[in-house]
């Protein structure tokens, strides 16, 4: 079988991987990081979602095998070691951005990615558009908006340090 090695949210492994596994399964099934979801098996409702080298990626839609040397960030990676929230993870929190939460993981880490690529600040319409891979089934995306919204200038500001 086919070994892969990838940093994970700071360490690094080396996994045996049939060459059909998908991403989404070495971090839920061979890594135990479960907070990256299943949700759809279609690649269209964004509860996979992560950062691979810094860009976010559906993980069931990457063969795990494509994600060799590369550097991934999972939902699990994103508060510091002290458990401090990463800023959007905490506005979310504060704006009650999620009802379930089976659709969170995805969505911040999708967020985090949109305000990264975008220093010059979002509208709540661009953020509503650059939202358009995930989905939600609880909530109308009103206080997700207005998490990500207040969430601009924690994490500009967090970046300039």
């Amino acid at each position: 079988m086919p070994q892969v090695t990838l940093t994970v949210n700071g360490k690094t492994s080396s996994v045996e991987v049939e060459a059909r596994t998908l991403l989404v399964e070495l971090l839920r099934d061979k890594l135990g990081l479960t907070g990256t979801h299943v949700g759809c098996d279609t690649s269209q409702c964004g509860a996979c979602v992560v950062h691979i080298d810094g860009n976010s990626v559906k993980s069931c839609t990457m063969l795990a095998l494509q994600a060799d040397g590369t550097q991934v960030t999972t939902i699990e990676g994103l508060a510091a070691a002290d458990g401090t929230l990463h800023p959007m993870q905490e506005m979310f929190r504060e704006h009650h951005a999620l009802q379930c939460g089976f659709c969170t993981p995805g969505m911040v880490m999708s967020a985090i990615d949109l305000v990264q690529k975008n220093p010059q600040g979002l509208s709540q319409d661009e953020i509503r558009h650059g939202l358009e891979g995930n989905l939600c089934r609880c909530t109308g995306y009103h206080n997700i908006v207005k998490a990500i919204d207040a969430s601009q200038s924690l994490m500009h500001a967090k970046a300039a340090e």
